[in-house]
This record gives structure tokens, sequence and C-alpha cells, in this order.
């Protein structure tokens, strides 16, 4: 913004409530959903998350992780301040009458008639007026604990106390107050439309009303009417306003000025506040729909120094969705990584739940160098420099690769990326070529993600690399001990059964127990 410098002597800095120094602007308006989000189900999250909240434009936010633990901590605290009700309920009210204000400013552009633009004008002025003032005073009686709210509360204290806004406030409320005293009367003479100052000449219609009640006999059609209340003036009403202003030239000609000379009546800052606030909001009343099924949230401790991590209880939030609209349990894993571990090597039978696995790993880095909450009940993070996917694609004819050169290419794009400090997570690789080969080149990747030393989740079925060394750890997807045909969703730490392999190629080849049962059925 904002304040002029004869506003006020000292004004609080405050730049965003999303970063502690905002980037420049527009540095983020032009990012783009990076390569990892379709993989990993973000697009889905980001999508649930700012439904209904187009106007915000609030999906670049989701785009830009941060790589600050002071940065992280900053949202948290707004975070937490904001799930308070009182606090949440303040600026929800704000966001409804700021969006009431847009929608006064966008019908003034549309009209075209200067006088009923002036007072659409008029009227989102106040609207905003009011909206500071009530969210000025919600604040001040507010406990708050956040750097970032309070900050933005001594800033639009000062704001609001500036000579520039009570003014502002002081004008409008005088022009409304002026305008809604006018009374005028229209005399209309066949096509002859006058309009003059109002006399206190009385209403006629009671007298009318008492004549004819006489005459009177059991129920009457009533001839009665509503006026159409449309925003737009029809011709008639343009000209009676127009005679109307030239019966109050003084009063009409302060609007006309008022509406000239405020144009840029908001504060770019309190502005800026309302968008970035909403990334909290939307954020929170999405968990809020995932808490009803049950689910539970936490705010993860997140790291730099180690990689100890860990989560208990967590999921996939983009597939949670999905099974409670379809009132479908959802099942919540845990994993831990301790001492010199790096690497979760994932095995097990297909549709065992491994893919959501890997992919509620990376979910919860991502939401937590973004500074959000994560799922589970209690979580320790990894905060990456680069978060690096391999999902299993199929074959595209235009690039005239066959499937094992494309799953060589674009894993050597991804070490060629990735630093020690990076989080890797790579879905059923070298499926299409044998045995022996993808051993040996899952081992050759291995060796270079060990040397690098760097965090992974690597679901395969090559169940030697569960074994390779002591950065390697097995988990496993389960099934219900008396029917192995029956998954239950659940990975857990153990070591693999060398089933993993066979049971690719059963599937592959339609031989499960499942497949021979349905052709015998048949």
């Amino acid at each position: 913004m904002t304040l002029s410098p004869s506003d006020t002597t000292e004004t609080t800095t405050f730049e965003s409530i999303l970063f502690r120094a905002a980037p420049e602007t527009g540095v983020y308006e032009q990012l783009s959903a990076p390569e990892f989000f379709i993989d990993l189900n973000l697009d889905q999250i980001v999508a649930a998350i700012t439904a209904g909240k187009e106007e915000y434009n609030l999906k670049p936010f989701f785009y830009l992780p941060l790589h600050d633990l002071d940065a992280i901590m900053f949202r948290h605290e707004v975070m937490q301040d904001t799930e308070d009700d009182g606090v949440f309920d303040s600026i929800t009210r704000f966001a409804r009458s700021m969006h009431a204000m847009r929608e006064h400013l966008a019908m003034a552009d549309k009209l075209r008639y200067e006088l009923q633009k002036q007072r659409w004008f008029l009227d989102a002025v106040d609207q905003y007026c009011d909206a500071v003032t009530q969210l000025t005073d919600n604040l001040s009686a507010a406990h708050l604990t956040s750097r970032g709210l309070r900050m933005f509360r001594e800033y639009i204290n000062q704001y609001a106390a500036s000579e520039r806004f009570r003014a502002l406030c002081a004008e409008t409320k005088r022009l409304k107050n002026e305008i809604a005293a006018v009374h005028y009367t229209i005399t209309i003479n066949g096509d002859t439309v006058q309009a003059r100052h109002y006399g206190a000449e009385p209403d006629y219609s009671v007298e009318v009303d008492a004549t004819f009640a006489k005459f009177k006999q059991g129920d009457v059609k009533k001839h009665a009417f509503d006026f159409i209340n449309m925003p737009d003036m029809n011709h008639i009403e343009e000209e009676i306003l127009a005679l109307v202003s030239r019966l109050y030239p003084d009063l009409f000609s302060a609007v006309k000025y008022f509406y000239a000379a405020n144009k840029d009546f908001q504060d770019s800052t309190t502005v800026r506040f309302d968008r970035e606030i909403q990334f909290y909001i939307a954020f929170l009343e999405h968990v809020a729909r995932l808490k009803k099924a049950g689910l539970t949230f936490c705010y993860p401790r997140v790291v730099q120094d180690c990689k100890e991590i860990y989560s208990y209880q967590s999921f996939d939030m983009a597939l949670a969705g999905k099974l409670i609209a379809q009132h479908t349990a959802i099942v919540c894993n845990d994993f831990c990584l301790k001492g010199r571990e790096r690497i979760l090597v994932v095995s097990g039978p297909n549709q065992g739940g491994k893919t959501t696995f890997s992919r509620t790993f990376g979910q919860l880095h991502y939401l937590a160098s973004l500074g959000c909450q994560v799922t589970g009940t209690e979580a320790q993070l990894f905060l990456f420099d680069e978060l690096l996917t391999h999902f299993e694609r199929g074959e595209n004819f235009k690039d005239l690769r066959g499937k094992l050169q494309d799953d060589l290419i674009r894993i050597h794009r991804i070490l060629e990326r990735a630093t020690p400090n990076s989080v890797v997570i790579m879905n059923e690789i070298f499926t299409s070529t044998t045995l022996n080969d993808a051993v040996v080149l899952s081992k050759k990747i291995a060796d270079r993600l060990m040397e690098l030393d760097l965090l992974c989740v690597w679901v395969t079925f090559v169940d030697e690399l569960a074994s390779l060394s002591e950065k390697t750890v097995s988990m496993t997807s389960t099934v219900v001990p008396d029917n192995p045909a029956l998954r239950t969703f659940k990975v857990v730490r153990r070591s693999a059964d060398g089933l993993a392999y066979a049971m690719a190629i059963a599937e592959k080849h339609r031989l499960t127990y499942d497949m021979i049962k349905e052709r015998i059925g048949s």
C-alpha cells in the first residue's frame, strides 16, 4: 500500500499473511502445478480445497513449497490462530463483506447510467468501510498468538485510525444519509412528468380506501402489484432521476466528485490479506469435512538437520474424499525411518494399497512444506529441496520409445536432479522386463540413492531391494490370513515374503486365484 506518510507517524511493517517477506507481486501468479502433482493426486487435493473459492485464485499458493523452517512455523501459528471459532468467524464475515463489495463494484462497472454507477460505487465503499471497521474491532478483542495475525492486527488498527480512512468513512456515511433524506413528488400529466420537492402532501390513498370501503362486498380482486427490482434502470427511471438531480444539485455534485476522487479507495495490503487468508480458511474448511468422518490431522514437526521421520495413522487425502462419499472405511498406515534408514521398500500383492501408501508419503511431505496440517495423529517430516516421482505410465507412441527405455530415461533425469536433501518416490518400475534384468537395474539405482543418502519410498516386486543394506527397510501390503485373496490395505514393516514378483507375473497373465475362479465360474 498504502498509507501515506501524513496518515500515521509510524506504520507497522506488514506485507503478507502467507510469507514473512512477500515475494514480488505476480511471482507466484504464473506458477503451474509441479510435475509430481498428478502422480501424488495432489491436483485432486488442491482442487477439492479450493472448490468454491475461484475468485481468490488460491491454486498458485499451493504450487510454491517453502524451504525455511521458520517460514513453515509462521504458517502453523497463523493456522492455529485461525482455527479459533471467534477468529474464524471474524475473518469469514470480513470475506463475505469484501465479496459483496466486489459485486457492487462489478455492477457499477456494468451499469450505463452515470448517476446509478455513482450510487452503486458509494454503496461499495460503505461496505468496505464497515468490513474494515468490524474486522478491526473483532481482531482487537481476539486472543492472537501468531506473529502473522498480531502484525496484521497492528497494521489494520493503524490503517483504520488513519486520517485517510476515517475521512473516507465519514464522507461515505454523510453522503448516504443525505441521499436517504431526499424526498420528492412526481406529477404525471399525460406524457409530461414533473419532479418537485416534497411539500408534506397528504397520502390520498388512505382517503380513497375509506371512500370506497362501503362498496366492498366480500373478497375482491386485488390490483396491487410489486415493482420489478432490477439493478439496471429503464429510460423512464433515468429521466426521473435526472429531474431529481436538478432539484438537489449540490448533493449530486458531491456524489459525482466522490466517485471520481476515490477510485483507489481500497488499501492494497488489506486486499492482499483478504485473498491470502483464504489459503488457511479453505484448507481448514476442507479438513473439517474429513474430520467429521472420524479422520485425524496434526501439525507435523518439520526437520532439516536429521532424517529420522515418522507418521502415525496417516492416509491419502484424495482417496479419503472419494471413500467418504461412498461411505467406505478409510485405512490408515504408519511408517518410520530411524538411524541410518533411508529407503522404504514396499512390496506385496497388487491392489493391496502399496501405491496409495507411496502417494500418502509424498502428500505428507509436500503439505508439510506448505506449512499445512497433515493427515495422522503425529508426524515428523523432512523439509526437502526437491520432491521427485516416478510412477508407471503407458507407452507414448509419439516419442517412439519402449517402456523400459522410457523408465530408464525418466529415472536418469531423477538421479541427475536429486541431492541428499531430496525425497524420491518410485512406483512399480521395470515391470516390462525380466526379473533378472529388473534386479540388476534396480540394484544400480538403489546404490546411487543410498550414495546420495536421500529419503525414498520404492514400490517394487524386486524383493531383494528390501535387504540390500542398513539403509533399506522392508514394508509389505497385507492380506487377510484366512483368505489371501482379500486385501487389508494395511502396509506394515516386515520382511518381504518373496512372492511379489510371482504375483506380478500371475496378474499379468491372468492366473491369480480370483481370475482363475472367475473364468471357471463363467
